[in-house]
Formats: C-alpha cells, structure tokens, sequence
C-alpha cells in the first residue's frame, strides 16, 4: 500500500484531510507542540488519515542550527543537544517525540540528520546506542541522513538498529527497512519545483511494491504533486 501525502500543511487542514492520505508533521520538528494542538489535529482529522511525525530537532541538530530560530521554550544544556547523545537533553526530546505520535495514533517517526552529522566512530556509535535504547515495537522509526554517507556504512545503521531508510529516490538509493518513506525536495530549481507526469510515472516504479510506502512531497507544489500522484496510482492496474 502507498500513502501519499505532504511534509508540512501547505494548504487548508479541511482540504488536506479531504484529498491526500497522510502528512508529516514539520512542526513537531521545530519545537514542542502542545498536547492540546496535536489533538486538535488528530481530532479534525478522518479516522482512516495518517499522521508522521518529524521528531524535534534537539534530537538530531547541534545548537548552532539556524532551525532553532523557530524553536520555543527551555530544554536544558544546548551544548546536549543533537547527533543522538546520550544525554538528559536528548532523552526529554525523545519522550516529547514519542508523546507527540501517540495523541496523533501516529505509526511512523522521522529523523533527519543534518549535513554535519557525518559519518564517525563517534556520531555511528551515537546512532546505534539511541536506537537500542528507544527501540519500540509500536512505531516505525525512518532516518534521512543528510550529506556524505557511503551506502555500505547507511546499511549497517539500519540492519543493527533496526529502523527503515528515509530518501529522496530522486537522490540516492532506498536502502531498506521494514517500510520505505520516500520524502521528494524537488529537482534542479530544489525545493521550488513542480514534478511532471513523467517524472511521477517514474517515481511510482520506484516504490517497493512488497512493503508498506510513504511518498512525501517537500516542495513548492507538494499539494498540487501529491495528487497528480495520486492520480497516477489510481490510474496503474493495481491501484496500489
């Protein structure tokens, strides 16, 4: 089965809810979302539409981010924050995260790493430790490495810790996991960018058909995308 949705609400939560299947929640990301907005959320919502939630950021980004412009509120030591360290910091994100997907029923959490989470001893022993601490047979945890990381070193991440790949297919090879999340942040012109039906037709022979997916669409015209996307799934033969 295809989910399809966007990262973000790029429109109206009404029409979002009424056309798409899910939506991956960017300001879970920023900064910590009262229980009572995220159940608003949940409660404006079909039964049947999914959520994902992008995990906060103190999790996965240095301080030094310019993220941290739209981040609200006190955590502890920013000097703890980021890369997966095992600290008080990083475990108080986690907790947020995690409660965060349950008011949302959500079933799948992103983490992206930025572009200075580069591939050492150090930041791979974080990542691996992390995961074996929140381990969890209730959600499905996707990673989008961000920058230089060779395919073999991605491929042990995922098989040790037992989480799934996060990519744009569009950029770099799916490389496993239980699920497949493909996140689209456009092509050439990068965020600002408008997929053609070639390309979406191109984009669907690129989702496993053996697992459950989520494409996400990340760019200028991800609403707009996303249901020529769908189109194109209800036009196949499966209908998938």
């Amino acid at each position: 089965m295809i989910k399809v949705g966007t990262c973000g609400f790029p429109v109206s939560m009404k029409k979002l809810f009424e056309s798409i299947d899910a939506v991956e929640t960017q300001k879970t990301f920023y900064t910590v979302v009262s229980e009572k907005t995220l159940q608003k959320w949940r409660d404006s919502a079909p039964e049947e539409f999914e959520f994902t939630v992008k995990a906060l950021q103190v999790i996965t980004h240095p301080f030094k981010s310019p993220t941290y412009k739209r981040f609200k509120g006190e955590l502890g030591d920013t000097a703890n924050f980021g890369y997966f360290k095992d600290t008080p910091e990083v475990s108080r994100a986690m907790e947020i995260t995690l409660r965060a997907a349950e008011i949302l029923n959500a079933r799948v959490i992103v983490f992206q790493t930025p572009a200075s989470f580069k591939p050492t001893d150090e930041n791979i022993s974080n990542i691996l430790t992390f995961f074996k601490k929140w381990q969890s047979h209730e959600f499905s945890y996707v990673w989008e490495p961000r920058g230089q990381w060779d395919e073999d070193t991605v491929k042990m991440i995922l098989n040790e810790a037992g989480i799934s790949h996060a990519v744009d297919p569009f950029k770099g090879h799916y490389l496993g996991g239980n699920i497949a999340y493909f996140r689209l942040h456009g092509r050439g012109k990068g965020y600002r960018y408008e997929y053609n039906d070639d390309e979406l037709r191109e984009l669907f022979e690129m989702v496993p058909g053996n697992k459950p997916s989520y494409v996400m669409f990340n760019n200028t015209n991800m609403f707009g995308d996303a249901l020529k996307f769908k189109k194109i799934i209800l036009q196949s033969p499966s209908g998938a």
